[in-house]
């Protein structure tokens, strides 16, 4: 059932119409939105429908849509019911012209907000002149991008690729391959320690040393070569990873927030520490900041909280701009100069477009601004956030624009109350059964937030008079 103001229109989907917590596709209440589609100042008014018909007409629409996805599309995601039709800043508006507050940011792909206007003018000026020429081909535009890259982190190479997790396999591989070149590793006893809970993609090697079961179960048989410790809270000295640590390993991989767990944020010296340990036993500190890093947190790289620099750092989501897919694997030579060609490649990594639209991002970047609203602005909406706790909410984590809420479950599922904000015109997703993630492109301002914390904090107290 799908509610439309004061409508309700039955959706006819593939399959018994159930999520993946079992529970209706529905967005409840009356759907309204700020005005403005930038607006600094938000008004909460009830989508313009013309009337029950114009409703249910909508309704039909977006149910078809949905329909068609559900007989063509592979079911290997689990979305709310929103079909986006253009999107501008922090906004994006369903085929119906319903207009909805994105804070999750295409899981911080989408940093610097949807079609950003200087992202935007690159890609179309890269657009008129060439977008791919494989790298059996030196483009103008791949070596000032991974020049400016590098420099941003600190670094001397970038390995450009597309994907998230694509980055992440070459991070590994690089690890394997440094450990066997220069720390003399074999490559039969080579083992790289990552931490439990972690997110690092879906490929067959990353479920090999995860312990999501949904993304692993069914996929065996699974690659060796990988030891899980606790992380963060549950191993605040780093006592269990200096133990698991021996003379065979390589690398540590390790997210310095967890963001698919819930926004997990270590203990002071928990990283310090483990960069201490990966210097003393010879070992590489791989740093997934493909969510964390590029401004979400308030600084351009998680790792910065803490005076942290590790050896590798893996990149991805914002710095393709929200527009094209770009990941880099950044360290220095001694590192990724253990590849030579012929060992690794791909026909798309550091295509010109991506390359010039990188360029842009880091341009950006290099500017500080985005950093600074996130570290301000992220300050207001944890306030706000944890003004919630003990009304609905048991805990809120995280850094910056980025922040992992806890619902009392007694107020539903996180998928639920994702459900029902939606329909109030709030995007949210969520993760690990009652945890909601906020992770709002950083160009949200400070009535923004506001906004939509009323929001959740009004469908928490329904839910709690039920």
């Amino acid at each position: 059932m799908l509610h439309i103001g004061d409508t309700s229109v039955t959706m006819t989907l593939a399959g018994d119409n159930k999520n993946s917590a079992g529970d209706d596709t529905t967005l409840a209440g009356h759907n309204r939105t700020p005005a403005g589609g930038d607006s600094s100042t938000v008004d909460t008014m009830t989508t313009d429908i013309a009337g029950a018909g114009g409703a249910a007409a909508d309704a039909a629409t977006t149910g078809a849509a949905i329909e068609l996805d559900h007989r063509h599309v592979a079911n290997n995601y689990s979305p709310l019911p929103v079909v986006a039709a253009s999107a501008e800043g922090v906004w994006i508006t369903d085929i119906a012209g319903r207009r909805y507050l994105d804070c999750l940011a295409a899981y911080s792909a989408v940093n610097f907000g949807h079609r950003n206007p200087e992202v935007t003018a690159t890609a179309h000026a890269q657009l008129d002149t060439v977008t791919l020429v494989s790298r059996a081909f030196h483009s103008d535009r791949l070596a000032p991008f991974c020049a400016a890259l590098a420099a941003l982190c600190g670094k001397d190479m970038v390995l450009p690729m597309n994907s998230g997790a694509e980055a992440v396999e070459s991070g590994i591989k690089i690890a394997r391959k440094w450990g066997l070149d220069v720390k003399g590793v074999s490559a039969t006893n080579s083992n790289i320690v990552v931490a439990r809970n972690n997110f690092h993609g879906r490929t067959t090697t990353i479920i090999s040393f995860s312990d999501d079961h949904t993304a692993r179960r069914g996929f065996g048989p699974y690659t060796p070569g990988f030891r899980s410790v606790p992380f963060g809270p549950e191993d605040p000295h780093a006592e269990a990873m200096a133990d698991a640590i021996d003379e065979d390993t390589v690398a540590v991989l390790i997210e310095p927030i967890q963001g698919e767990a819930g926004i997990i944020v270590p203990p002071d010296d928990y990283l310090p520490r483990v960069r201490a340990l990966c210097a003393e036993r010879n070992v590489l500190m791989i740093a997934d900041e493909i969510q964390s890093g590029l401004a979400r947190t308030g600084r351009t790289f998680a790792c910065d909280h803490w005076g942290v620099v590790p050896d590798v750092y893996l990149l991805g989501k914002a710095l393709g701009g929200g527009v094209v897919p770009l990941s880099a694997v950044v360290a220095n030579r001694d590192i990724l100069g253990v590849l030579h060609p012929g060992e690794h490649g791909s026909t798309f990594g550091g295509n010109p477009l991506a390359a010039a639209i990188g360029t842009t991002v880091v341009d950006m970047l290099s500017r500080g601004e985005f950093q600074t609203r996130s570290s301000e602005l992220g300050f207001h909406l944890h306030n706000r956030l944890r003004g919630l706790i003990g009304h609905g909410v048991l805990a809120v984590r995280g850094k910056g624009l980025w922040a992992g809420v806890d619902v009392d479950p007694v107020h539903g599922t996180g998928k639920q109350i994702s459900l029902t904000l939606a329909g109030r015109g709030v995007l949210v997703k969520d993760t690990h059964g009652s945890t909601l993630r906020f992770a709002p492109p950083l160009v949200i301002t400070a009535a923004e937030i506001d906004w939509a914390v009323d929001q959740l904090a009004s469908v928490l107290a329904e839910s709690g008079s039920h």
